[in-house]
Formats: C-alpha cells, structure tokens, sequence
C-alpha cells in the first residue's frame, strides 16, 4: 500500500504544538507519525495515498485549536525505507512505564530491566508507547486484572496493547485493524514477542461479527470512530465486561461519556497526560 508523507513545519514548534496537530490529522486519516521527542522538528505524517485529501489537510491548519500557531507543509509519495533505522537514529529510546513495563526495539543496548518486557519494531505503525494515549492504555492494562480474559484490541497499530495483555494473563487477545501495515507489524512483533493466542484481522468493527462477547475492551482511535463504533463494542461486552477508551483530547470526554452512559455503561474513571484523556467504563 502507497503512503503520502507530508512534512509539516510549527512555529512554535514543541511536542504539545506536534502531538495536537497530529491528534486533528488522525481525524481526517492519517495513521503514523514521526516526531521528535521535544518537538523541535518537523512533524512527519503519513495517509494512506487513496485516503489523501490536501484540502481537509488545508482545513485542518486552518481550524488548529491552538492560537497563535504557524503551520505549512510539504508533501510526497513516501519512499520504502528502513522503519526500523529511522526509528533508532531520529525517535524512539526505550520507554519504562510505572517501574513496571519496559518497551524496547531489538536495536537497542541496556535496556533496563522491569517486570515485562516488551519488543517492538514499529515499522511503519503508530503505537511505541510514547505517546499519551498509548502510555495511558499500558498503565490501565498493568492496573487492571487480565488473567484468564478475553480482551479485544480495536486500532492495534503495532499490537502493543494485546500483547501485553497477553503477558499480564489474558486468555486470548482479538487485535483488529484496517491497516494493512499495522497488521503486517503486530504480526511481528508478536513473534518477537514468543506470544500466542492473539488473532490479528485487517478490518474495521463489522469484523466483530464473528465473535462473541470480551471480558475487556481496549480502544485507541480517535474520537468520531469511538463515537460512531461505541454501540458495537457494547454488543460484545457482558456483564462485567470493561471499556477503555483513548486517542481524544479532555474536552471530548463528556461526548464520550454522554454516548457510554446512553448505551447503558458505567464511567469509572478517566486518567489525563498531557490534555490526552483515557477512559474507563464498565458494563453491568
């Protein structure tokens, strides 16, 4: 599958300016990004090349939530490259999250050591945990009980989330996505892993349809998709059953929370880093 790479220039440019901006772009369709830790360059962006739309990119910068914000960009079909190499000379150091959770590449030395242990490879995939929504997700599955659950991944980007499921005791893991490349990457990393039991689909939720019930929702995405896809989710939840949501911003909380109680849920909490918020609800 061809991707779009467009290459965007903030003035200011910092990680809160570059993690906003690409909270908007994942809205319209794109899927990765590539940033810096301190976001002093440029943002990378990638969309799918049949997804592209420059005007909704347009409208994006026009509408950008933060004031006082300069934003232009340049864009080119994105070349076959080494994800791994970038990965290791630009972006990703190994991650630990609560002294429990350490993320690491296969590239990298001294890692230190923590109760699970986590390698991924993020190719072209969105999802090393270093972003607030991921990091959030992590922290809610190291909390929460997972032994013996069924859990459902929707979003899975690298396969993160159900992979550590997995190594906290889950019995079996769904991870679902519609991209290609996402699949192709989670279905790495679980090797490296040496994790099973997890079914890896390319899809969107109608690939629920062949399942029954989960123990445990875990949904990153954005969110319109949590919005408009909530209700299926709740089809395959029992009692008891919980939801974790992310991928949108604090100030979108009382929508999500307004359409999780009208399908019946329950809200149990909701974490924040960095104005990205995390929920969690439960089915009774």
């Amino acid at each position: 599958m061809k991707y779009i790479e467009y290459t965007f220039t903030t003035r200011p440019s910092n990680s809160i300016v570059h993690d906003v901006l690409s909270g908007v772009l994942a809205e319209i369709g794109f899927d990765s990004f590539v940033q810096s830790e301190d976001g002093s360059e440029p943002l990378k962006a990638y969309i799918k090349k049949d997804a592209d739309n420059i005007e909704a990119v347009q409208q994006v910068i026009a509408e950008f939530p933060l004031p006082d914000t300069e934003i232009s960009f340049t864009h080119a079909e994105a070349e076959d490259r080494d994800w791994n190499e970038v990965w290791e000379q630009n972006y990703f150091q190994p991650l630990v999250i609560g002294d429990r959770c350490v993320i690491a590449s296969t590239f990298h030395k001294d890692v230190p050591d923590a109760e699970y242990h986590i390698t991924i490879d993020p190719r072209m995939a969105f999802g090393t945990g270093h972003h607030a929504t991921t990091s959030q997700m992590i922290g809610q599955i190291l909390d929460n009980n997972m032994e013996g659950l069924d859990v459902l991944d929707m979003g899975c980007g690298t396969g993160i989330l159900a992979i550590l499921a997995r190594m906290r005791g889950a019995k079996h893991c769904v991870a679902i996505d519609n991209d290609e490349w996402c699949v192709s990457n989670t279905l790495e990393n679980i090797s490296l892993n040496n994790v099973n039991n997890i079914d890896v689909v390319e899809g969107d939720v109608s690939a629920l349809d062949k399942y029954g019930h989960f123990h445990v929702v875990i949904a990153n995405i954005n969110r319109n998709i949590l919005l408009a896809d909530m209700h299926h989710y709740v089809d395959h939840m029992t009692s008891g059953s919980l939801l974790f949501m992310s991928g949108f911003y604090t100030e979108d909380v009382p929508a999500i929370r307004q359409e999780a109680e009208r399908l019946g849920l329950v809200f149990i909490e909701c974490r924040d880093q960095d104005n990205w918020a995390c929920v969690k609800f439960e089915k009774r």
